[in-house]
Order: C-alpha cells, then sequence, then structure tokens
C-alpha cells in the first residue's frame, strides 16, 4: 500500500509539473539540462578563439591564384608555430570566386598566435600591401566603435615636477642612491661636512635593483607588477608606472625618452625554450610604443648576459640623446628600427652574413658592425662602418687571422678603437694590435698600432671621457703594466707606461684628467689616483674587498664599496678627487651605491 501510494504521489507530482508554465523568457534562474550542454559547447567553441588571428590586406586574386597565394600566406606564418590542419581559411566571393583579402589562421597555442600577429603586423606582402593582423578576440572591440565620436576631456594643466631640481642644491652637493637591506636611500653627499645626509628612504622601494637614468631626470625601480620612476623637487615622488609582470631587466634610451623592459616566461613544454617578453615605454606618458614577444633564442646572439642566455642590452640606441633609432643583432642580420612609428627602417633587416657584434656612434647615426673570420682563413675578418638611416658603408677594414675583435667608442664619437686579437703563423698563440678610426676626419682613415710588447694580454681599454687619450692594463696578472697614449695630431703617440701596477680595472674622472687604477675583488681594493696631464701618481689607497667604484658626475668625489657577495667590511667609502679619504659608511646587506648622473 505504502509503494501504491507513493507511485500515486511521485505521479500527482509530474502531472502537476507539465502542467506548470512559466512566464515566457523567465526560468527564475533554474537552468536545464539543455542549456549546461549548450554552456559547454559555447565554452568549448570560445576556448580556440584565442589561437586564432585575422590576417587583413591580402591580395585579392582569382580562383586559379588561390593555391599560389594559401602557399605564399603558409609560408609566412607557418615561422611563428604550428598551424592546425584546416586552420587557414580564406574566403571567396561565391559569384567571382575572387578571394575577398582576408584569411584566418588558427594556430596550436595562443602564444604562437600573439607571436604572429607581433611579427607581421604592418609588415610588407610584396611591394603593394601592408598586412594588418588581429587577434581574433580583438575584432568584438572594432565591431563596437561607436558611430559619433565624442572628443575627449580636456584636463585641466597640471604643472610637472623639476626633474633636476637637486641641480641648484645651495652648497652644491651631489645625491646618490644606496641599497641595504630592504631599505633604498638616496642621500647628499655632504663632503663638507664628512657625512651624508638623508633626502629620502623607502622600505621594500623594489625588488631586485635601482637605476638613475641616463641624464639624471628618474630614479627608475623594479616590482613585481613592472617598473616605475621617481623623483620631483617636493620629494621622490612616483612620476610613472609601467606594467609588466614580471620584469627582470630595464634600459633607458639615452635622451631618456624610452624605456625597455624585459622578462622571461617559463615554457609549458620543458623542451621549448624560454620566452622572452620586451616592451619599449614612453617614459613620460606610460604608453606601450612597440612590444616583441619571442623564444630566447632570438635575443641570444653576441655576448650574453643576465637571464636565460639573453644578450643585454638587447636593443642599443643610435643617434644620440635624440633617441632617433634602436637596433638588435639577429642571425645574420642587424635589425633596424626608426621610433617615428616604430618599424624597421625600410621595411627590412639590414643582412649580414655572420656577423657578430656591432656597436652605435654616441653622438652619430652611425654605427660599426664586426664580422669573424670564417673557413679557417678564406674569408677574413672585417669592420665596416655605416650611416643610418641610408645604410651606406662609410668605411671598411679587412682583417687578416683574427682571434677576436672588440670595439671601443670614444664618448665624443670622434675615433673608434678596435682591439683585434690575431693568430700567430702556427696558430698556437695570439698577439693583440690595434686598429683606429679618426671618424670626423676625411674619408676616416685608419691607424694600426701595437703596444711595445705585443704578445701581452689587454686586460682593460678606456677612453678619457670627451678627450684624446685612452689608457690600456697590459701584461700579466697579479701586476702588469699600465700605458696611457694620445691620438692627438694625427698620430697615435705613447704618453708613459706604469710597470708593475696592482690593477686590473681603468676609471677616468667624468670631466677627463685624472684617472683611478683599480684592483677590485680579488686584488684587495688597491687604488692608484693619477693625474694624466701631469703624469703623476696623487695618492695610493686602499679599501678591502672593494668590488665597485663610482665617480660623481662633477669629477670631484669618488665612492667605492664592499657589496654583500662579501661577509665582511660592506658598505661604502667616499673619496675626494685626488684620493683623500672623506668619510665612511659601514652597512650591513650592502648591494648598491650609484651616483646622480649629470644631465
Amino acid at each position: 500500500m505504502a509503494d501504491i501510494m507513493s507511485m500515486t504521489f511521485d505521479d500527482k507530482r509530474t502531472e502537476s509539473l507539465h502542467s506548470l508554465i512559466l512566464p515566457p523568457g523567465e526560468d527564475f534562474g533554474i537552468k536545464s539540462d539543455d542549456e549546461d550542454l549548450h554552456d559547454d559547447e559555447r565554452l568549448e567553441s570560445d576556448a580556440g578563439f584565442e589561437s586564432i588571428i585575422v590576417v587583413d590586406n591580402l591580395p585579392v586574386v582569382p580562383w586559379k591564384k588561390f593555391d599560389k597565394l594559401e602557399a605564399v600566406v603558409r609560408r609566412k606564418f607557418c615561422r611563428f608555430g604550428v598551424i592546425k590542419e584546416n586552420g587557414l581559411w580564406m574566403p571567396v566571393e561565391e559569384d567571382t570566386g575572387k578571394t575577398r583579402g582576408y584569411c584566418f589562421i588558427e594556430y596550436n597555442t595562443p602564444q604562437e598566435a600573439e607571436l604572429a600577429k607581433e611579427n607581421t603586423n604592418g609588415r610588407n606582402l610584396g611591394k603593394e600591401h601592408i598586412l594588418a593582423v588581429k587577434m581574433f578576440d580583438e575584432i568584438d572591440k572594432l565591431m563596437n566603435v561607436p558611430d559619433k565620436w565624442d572628443p575627449p576631456e580636456t584636463k585641466p594643466y597640471t604643472p610637472l615636477e623639476n626633474l633636476h631640481h637637486w641641480l641648484a642644491d645651495e652648497k652644491g652637493r651631489d645625491q646618490f642612491v644606496i641599497r641595504s637591506g630592504s631599505d633604498t636611500e638616496v642621500m647628499w653627499n655632504d663632503a663638507r661636512q664628512l657625512k651624508a645626509d638623508p633626502v629620502h628612504k623607502r622600505p621594500f622601494g623594489t625588488e631586485s635593483f635601482v637605476q638613475w637614468s641616463p641624464l639624471g631626470s628618474y630614479l627608475a625601480t623594479v616590482h613585481r607588477q613592472g617598473a616605475a620612476v621617481w623623483g620631483g623637487a617636493s620629494g621622490f615622488n612616483q612620476l610613472m608606472r609601467y606594467v609588466h609582470p614580471q620584469v627582470k631587466l630595464i634600459d633607458f634610451s639615452p635622451g631618456e625618452k624610452y624605456l625597455v623592459t624585459c622578462s622571461s616566461q617559463e615554457p609549458s613544454n620543458p623542451r621549448d625554450t624560454h620566452r622572452v617578453v620586451l616592451n619599449i615605454f614612453d617614459v613620460r606618458t606610460g604608453k606601450v610604443m612597440k612590444e616583441f614577444k619571442e623564444s630566447a633564442d632570438e635575443f641570444a646572439f653576441g655576448d650574453t648576459c643576465g637571464f636565460t642566455g639573453v644578450s643585454w642590452p638587447i636593443f642599443r640606441w643610435g643617434g644620440g640623446k635624440e633617441d632617433k633609432y634602436f637596433a638588435r643583432l639577429g642571425k645574420n642580420a642587424i635589425s633596424m628600427y626608426e621610433t617615428e612609428k616604430f618599424k624597421l627602417i625600410d621595411e627590412k633587416s639590414i643582412e649580414v652574413d655572420n656577423v657578430m657584434d656591432f656597436c652605435w656612434s654616441p653622438t652619430d647615426s652611425i654605427f660599426a658592425l664586426f664580422v669573424p673570420e670564417l673557413g679557417g682563413g678564406n674569408q677574413p675578418a672585417r669592420v665596416s662602418l655605416f650611416q643610418i638611416p641610408s645604410k651606406v658603408e662609410l668605411r671598411k677594414k679587412i682583417l687578416f687571422s683574427v682571434s677576436d675583435c672588440k670595439m671601443y667608442w670614444q664618448s665624443n664619437g670622434e675615433y673608434l678603437a678596435v682591439k683585434v686579437e690575431r693568430y700567430t703563423k702556427t696558430k698556437t698563440n695570439t698577439y693583440t694590435g690595434f686598429e683606429l678610426f679618426r671618424i670626423k676626419e676625411r674619408d676616416i682613415p685608419i691607424e694600426a698600432f701595437e703596444l711595445d710588447n705585443k704578445n701581452d694580454k689587454v686586460i682593460s681599454f678606456a677612453w678619457e671621457p670627451k678627450g684624446d687619450r685612452f689608457a690600456v692594463i697590459h701584461g700579466d696578472n697579479p701586476r702588469p703594466d699600465v700605458s696611457f697614449y694620445s691620438v692627438k695630431g694625427g698620430k697615435v703617440l705613447k704618453l708613459t707606461t706604469l710597470k708593475q701596477k696592482q690593477a686590473n680595472a681603468l676609471f677616468w674622472s667624468p670631466s677627463g684628467h685624472f684617472i683611478i687604477l683599480a684592483g677590485l675583488k680579488g686584488f684587495n681594493g688597491q687604488f692608484e689616483f693619477y693625474n694624466v696631464d701631469e703624469l703623476q701618481t696623487i695618492a695610493i689607497t686602499e679599501h678591502f674587498m672593494a668590488t665597485d667604484v663610482e665617480w660623481d658626475p662633477t669629477g670631484r668625489y669618488v665612492a667605492t664599496s664592499v657589496t654583500s657577495g662579501h661577509e665582511m667590511e660592506n658598505g661604502f667609502n667616499i673619496w675626494s678627487c685626488n684620493g683623500k679619504l672623506l668619510y665612511r659608511v659601514p652597512k650591513d646587506h650592502f648591494f648598491q651605491v650609484i651616483m646622480h648622473l649629470l644631465c
């Protein structure tokens, strides 16, 4: 009976539910089983859109040329990832059979799709077609552009911070920044009072390092969410943020107009290389002017450093402080960009087989490149000078039996010194010579010269800032020689050689005339202050276990420091330009001291 009653009750309940009618369009928040299935289908279909790109501005061709155009498009876009089977769809007009000038491409992963977009948008396909490439999920934004244009809101003028107020200090002091423990501190160098006066202190002010901009306008800090710049007369306020998650490295353009940020993303497949993300920001507005997303292999040319084998800085700036050009080294090519539209000059890179290195003149739109010797000497090495934007080769020097080459520009761009290591006839040893390019003279004459003992190993080379002299540390450690040369008057002239100096680094004063012969790290912090005008030693001092040396921008003071890589003696010393110790500041867990740069 109970079963019968139960069945009767269930039958009545079912009958009541069937007779229940909801108002049209109303479900009272209750989803049907069919809707759940539809939701799953929508999720599955939406998930693939982020791997699809839309390529516009393709040629419109008749059906008989369809296969040829499809092959060209596939060949251009398959370099950035695996295109899925049937993943290239090029619509055609039903009545004419002609293509419609666009296509859809689906990759295996969203990362491949983004990489394809970044490397093809705005690039040429043939001579008459500039590709417009978008992610498929960006189409919604384009479809929802309002018909009516509304003018932007006019904002009231807000006076900008005085970024160089510190130059007007009544006591004529310079600033410097230090990092110790979790603190970042900006200080005045009050040499008259033999102390450092605090200006600004911020706990956890950065998560890795700090850096002054090249003209001293900004102090940059690095954080998990991106980078930031600080400064101003009312205190070190945050002036701008640059969103770039997990940023590891930053670099300013010489004129401070742009900031390059760099991060690395772990690959989902352990067999794949890291993916490097680069953003170029406008420093004042924080706007991303250009973004690059490529594998680490694409940025690993030249001397690698930084992280994941990336050569840093990846972009090198040309055109002096105008920041007109930037370039990167690639495989058999140098990619040159202009900053007016942030595009490749002439829409293509400069192709140079086996190019190993290049460097810009500090003042002009000229760069030097080095191509090593190949084929056992059948193809000699060379150093070439190119003018930008014309890409005209100004001068070339062919070099034989070359083992290695390093290029050193003088700060005014008047000279380029090329250190050339050559093989001996037996190929068992090398010796060193130099080639000096006189950039400002007619036809750019080149002068070759050697050290007194050409078999000496060159440990360090440094030009005098804005001068016509240079210094070289050469010979064998732990007591090599230091020689000084002048290039004034059209000929390289040796000034003097200092024998058996405990030095492995050279630090010219920013104003020239004086130089520090430094024995850093393993040389236990030996310093010799030397007057190059008088060719005489001013002072010999010591900062035990010193790791770094920093001149102030005026050339009046010097900071030496021991950073936290050493367990003892952490902190910094301030010296006068003639080698007199002014004061010491011990700091536990000390990481950085950087003098404020001068605009």
